[in-house]
């Protein structure tokens, strides 16, 4: 028998040996009136009082007739000390047969021990949830009669996104990243919402996909007999609302391109996207930096943090240049200067297989991605990109060829992408037309979406569109370089048999 499954067994017969003893471990409720952190900044005022709190075991020592342990809520951790002639004969015999992982409730006064530890004097506890399974990258190791905790996790990124409830346990940073993701998305609703915007829901699946290049995930439903795409965007759907009279919607949901995966990318993410009527581009601006600032000062206390060893002020404005501009002040590549087989050569170098039929705009778009995005620290706006990069955005007032288009950059992130929206609806026929005769060479092209030209004939204001990734957002403002790191459980690739069959 493998060791764990030999400590599985005998956490199994300590069950039998709990409910012998007349004790369910597994009962229905406990009220947890406090938490740690409360206690542990103001032991003095618990001191004459019982505090009732709940937590998970990560530390036991003791021997005879008294034990300390360290329980963990979601707040942090605090000691406790337990004696047999405190609690009684039974409750101890039941101290006894826990084991580090166990859930318990404890109630008693608290105090600070000589070493200036604040401790739980524990008068009575109850089990409330007896683990089978020991932590499996926990060490335990005896040291003076204790049994310590050494974790291992940290060093091992595949075990952690794996097996997410085990890295939260042991490393509370993990835990933080994931309440600042939530104090994070709760501000970017209040900020659009103080701006009079509606949040709606658009269709997780489509008959026909559209509002960004990606290949999308596809399925089939059975009763109607048809298939189906899980959503790349929402940005047709939230048009056909702004057309409808809802002049400030926003979208913040999951969308599903089935691409890559790498630091940045991962097929399920989390978008946000926004339409405000009568808007533009630089309304667009507006509204971005102001949920990056607002998020940050939320979850850090500051509007300037250290991202990646670097240090990034969000506060507004920040900076604008044109992407023809970025490519001559990073690049040193003046594009005007040059014809179309020279911009060709240049993208050849980063791409040998680049094709010659790109458009002269599209070889501007991929020198800027291959030369400039990893120099710009940011924050900064890229404005008026190549027309041929997106058909649903209106051309450029200041610079023909281009159009009314910016993404935000943060330390080489490409955290978001805007636009002045397409509302001509002769002209967006047009350009979806255009765009769709290449999708037997492009797999990402999508098709034409005939119910949403309908609505565009209808007409549609003036609008401003904007979408961020939230999963980026949450790296930037958390500090983390991986889009792993920020996503509960990401997309992987199965360990084995077993693990590829689990729902």
């Amino acid at each position: 028998m493998e060791y764990e499954q030999l400590l599985i067994e005998q956490r199994k017969a300590k069950i039998e040996a709990i409910r012998a003893l007349g004790v369910d471990p597994y009962p229905y409720r406990f009220d947890p009136v406090h938490n740690t952190k409360e206690i542990a900044a103001d032991p003095e005022r618990f001191a004459e009082q019982s505090v009732s709190i709940a937590g998970r075991l990560m530390s036991i020592r003791g021997k005879g007739k008294t034990a300390f342990a360290h329980i963990q809520d979601a707040e942090g951790r605090i000691q406790i000390y337990v004696r047999k002639d405190a609690v009684g004969e039974t409750p101890y015999a039941i101290w006894n047969l826990l084991d580090i992982g166990d859930i318990i409730g404890v109630k008693g006064p608290v105090f600070v021990t000589h070493t200036g530890e604040t401790t739980v004097q524990v008068a009575e506890f109850v089990v409330l949830c007896k683990s089978i399974r020991p932590l499996p990258v926990v060490k335990e190791q005896m040291v003076e009669g204790e049994r310590r905790v050494y974790d291992d996790i940290r060093s091992n990124v595949e075990l952690r996104y794996r097996h997410r409830s085990i890295d939260l346990i042991i490393n509370p940073e993990v835990r933080e990243v994931f309440r600042k993701r939530s104090q994070i998305f709760q501000t970017v609703r209040r900020v659009l919402e103080d701006r009079g915007f509606v949040e709606v829901e658009t269709p997780a699946l489509q008959r026909v996909y559209g509002g960004a290049n990606a290949r999308p995930f596809k399925t089939h439903h059975n009763a109607l007999d048809i298939d189906l795409y899980l959503k790349i965007s929402p940005e047709l759907y939230l048009k056909r609302l702004v057309v409808g009279g809802l002049e400030r919607v926003y979208d913040l949901s999951k969308n599903f391109r089935n691409e890559g995966i790498d630091r940045t990318h991962n097929p399920e993410f989390t978008m946000l996207e926004a339409y405000q009527a009568y808007a533009d581009f630089n309304d667009m601006m507006a509204l971005t930096e102001a949920m990056y600032v607002e998020s940050c000062l939320k979850v850090n206390g500051t509007a300037t943090i250290s991202v990646q060893g670097r240090e990034i002020n969000l506060e507004p404005p920040w900076e604008r240049i044109e992407m023809v501009e970025a490519i001559e002040k990073h690049a040193g590549i003046s594009v005007e200067n040059l014809s179309d087989e020279e911009l060709l050569g240049m993208v050849r170098v980063h791409d040998p297989d680049a094709p010659p039929v790109l458009s002269r705009g599209m070889l501007i778009a991929d020198l800027f991605e291959y030369r400039v995005e990893k120099e710009l620290t940011g924050p900064v706006f890229v404005t008026n990109h190549p027309e041929e990069t997106s058909p649903l955005c209106k051309a450029s007032r200041t610079r023909p060829g281009f159009i009314e288009r910016f993404e935000p950059y943060i330390l080489g992130y490409e955290i978001g992408n805007a636009y002045s929206e397409m509302n001509d609806p002769v002209r967006q026929r047009q350009l979806l037309e255009a765009q769709a005769a290449h999708r037997e060479v492009d797999g990402e092209v999508p098709p034409v979406d005939e119910d949403f030209l309908r609505a565009m004939e209808i007409g549609m204001p003036p609008t401003g569109g904007l979408g961020i990734g939230m999963d980026r957002m949450v790296m930037v403002l958390t500090d983390q370089a991986s889009i792993r790191d920020v996503i509960a459980f990401p997309t992987l690739r199965p360990a084995d048999t077993r693990d590829a069959e689990t729902p």
